[in-house]
């Protein structure tokens, strides 16, 4: 009788297990565009509790981001020097990641998983580390996962997700790019290729940045990859044109704006920052830095 049992919890087990497993192996043996000319060497982790959705950098911090809480953290000690956190019943739900820009830690922010999906900027001060502003979008393209400022206008990434599906009618595959103008007014759209929505799964980008040489930089939800992209010369399709792979695992991330090719991510399973260089073999390092 217990050898039944034990046959019949297994046997249910391995039911329940297996797609995810299934799933996890067919995003694993996806092909991926690569050429190899790319090196990520990880030089240090550290712990930060709130290191379950992204980062962001400024000259001397780091700011490890989480759904209702940020924490400020001294990159040459390493030493947490700073917090915020929404109050008990505050209007925070869902920030994603975050950028430096004028001076101000902006962070994407969105009501997921409810429906309709709305999506915010929230506007911090990091030397006070305290809430002075939003930008609210409503309702737009979809949850908003991240933004970042590149030659004069906001490029914004809103997400779509499986879950989110029965209620949307719009599955990953309808996550999309947006540049605004300054003053937030759409000015353009992309969606990402195929094979990059079919290894974000069930879920869809969350980190991305442009940098100063207009390269489109980008993470799932899980991937341990960094994939780069450009902008299309025609049609509304970003162009895939190589593949990092790296040791965290998705989420948000941030360039140093000081150190060329330094790279902060996160591990959310660990709740780790991952610190790490990025470069392309044999080249000399080069500014990879997002504008701010």
């Amino acid at each position: 009788m217990k050898r039944l049992c034990l046959a019949f919890c297994l046997a249910f087990c391995l039911a329940i297990l297996s797609p995810a497993f299934a799933a996890d192996k067919a995003k694993e043996d996806l092909p991926l565009i690569t050429t190899g000319t790319w090196k990520h060497e990880e030089l240090k982790r550290f712990k930060a509790p709130e290191a379950k959705q992204g980062v962001a950098a400024d000259d001397e911090h780091i700011y490890v981001i989480t759904n209702r809480a940020l924490g400020k953290y001294r990159k040459d000690t390493l030493e947490r020097v700073g917090e915020w956190k929404d109050q008990e019943g505050g209007p925070f739900i869902h920030m994603n990641s975050g950028i430096i820009h004028e001076g101000k830690l902006l962070c994407a922010h969105s009501n997921f998983p409810s429906v309709p999906m709305t999506s915010s900027i929230k506007i911090f001060d990091p030397k006070t580390m305290t809430h002075v502003g939003t930008h609210s979008l409503g309702i737009d393209s979809g949850s908003l996962t991240w933004i970042t400022w590149h030659d004069g206008h906001w490029y914004a990434c809103f997400a779509h997700y499986a879950k989110s599906q029965p209620a949307t009618g719009r599955d990953p595959a309808w996550t999309e790019l947006v540049r605004f103008d300054p003053e937030w007014r759409r000015t353009g759209g992309w969606i990402f290729p195929k094979r990059i929505v079919e290894i974000f799964g069930n879920s869809s980008s969350s980190g991305g940045s442009i940098t100063s040489d207009g390269t489109l930089f980008i993470t799932g939800h899980d991937a341990r990859q960094l994939f780069i992209l450009r902008f299309p010369k025609a049609g509304s399709v970003l162009e895939w044109t190589d593949t990092i792979p790296i040791t965290a695992a998705g989420q948000a991330f941030a360039w140093d704006p000081v150190q060329p090719g330094i790279f902060y991510s996160i591990l959310r399973s660990s709740q780790e920052v991952v610190i790490s260089r990025i470069q392309e073999s044999g080249m000399p390092r080069t500014d990879k830095s997002p504008e701010q």
